[in-house]
């Protein structure tokens, strides 16, 4: 008998979702940083065994009250796990401020499909206050399984993967076995160049960033050439991007090359350029080019 089937991950920005995906994955997939709204696209991590295809669906926080076209765009892809999900994962934290009105739990009520509650970052709180997050949790949502686990240390994972293999459905592989995801090196490639961005420069400028790779030759046996376009909204951001002399886009290639090198396996020549597109945020054009919209 062999199970497969999606299981969709959603909740909150910053609760550790993009954490959890790769811990279950053993591979990094989702890019992670300390900041919210990491996560812009749906990403799927295939975790295959002999017996079970898992497909996860990492996807962007759940934005209350989104400012940008790009926001409204993420939500969509945020509120699409409802879908097509054979199970889902809420996750959250201890310091979530659910009260049970949130649109969220519109959709949950409506569900015909398992819902797991996953309470990540259990390794930072007592257990007196966990027992108090689980009495609320209970108090406002009936979830088919409660779980309490640290994605980060890959505590309490063994027993939400063995739950979800218990509830995957009966059905073939929906993708081939040694394929670990449906996006491309490419795409990763642009999420590792925006992770350090997010952790190199600080305020808006992060999240007024898309990254682009334009190009990506693989034809040399010992090198990959990369070159990527760092789109951003003002000419004031393009030159914080780029500092002093170059200073900081130089820092910005080194630490983007050596992420890349480890992810590929390979050695890697990388250009970056950093170009102006005014407002892309609220561009329908841009978007789309973007893949934020199709």
């Amino acid at each position: 008998m062999h199970k497969s089937g999606y299981v969709n991950i959603v909740g909150y920005p910053n609760v550790g979702k993009s954490t959890l995906m790769n811990a279950l994955m053993g591979d990094r997939l989702s890019i992670i940083t300390s900041k919210p709204q990491t996560t812009r696209h749906r990403i799927l991590g295939i975790l295959n065994e002999e017996n079970y295809q898992i497909i996860f669906s990492d996807t962007p926080g759940v934005i209350d009250d989104p400012s940008y076209s790009m926001q409204e765009a993420m939500n969509r892809m945020a509120f699409s796990v409802f879908e097509d999900a054979d199970i889902l994962i809420l996750l959250t934290d201890p310091y979530d401020k659910y009260s049970g009105e949130e649109r969220i739990f519109h959709y949950l009520k409506k569900r015909d499909f398992p819902v797991f509650l996953v309470i990540n970052k259990m390794d930072l709180v007592s257990e007196e206050r966990m027992e108090s997050v689980l009495e609320h949790w209970n108090n406002i949502f009936k979830a088919d399984k409660v779980f309490t686990i640290s994605a980060q240390d890959k505590m309490g994972l063994e027993d939400l993967i063995k739950a979800i293999t218990d509830h995957l459905p009966e059905g073939p592989a929906y993708y081939p076995k040694d394929q670990l995801s449906d996006r491309n090196y490419r795409f990763f490639v642009s999420e590792i160049i925006r992770e350090k961005i997010l952790q190199q420069f600080k305020q808006e400028v992060p999240y007024s960033c898309e990254v682009v790779v334009d190009e990506y030759d693989e034809n040399e046996e010992k090198i990959t050439r990369i070159h990527a376009s760092i789109y951003v909204d003002r000419k004031s951001q393009k030159s914080i991007l780029i500092g002093k002399g170059g200073s900081a886009i130089k820092k910005l290639g080194i630490a983007s090359r050596e992420s890349i090198e480890a992810f590929i396996d390979n050695k890697v020549f990388l250009e970056l350029q950093v170009k102006v597109k005014d407002n892309w945020r609220d561009d329908d054009r841009m978007l789309k080019h973007f893949g934020y919209k199709h």
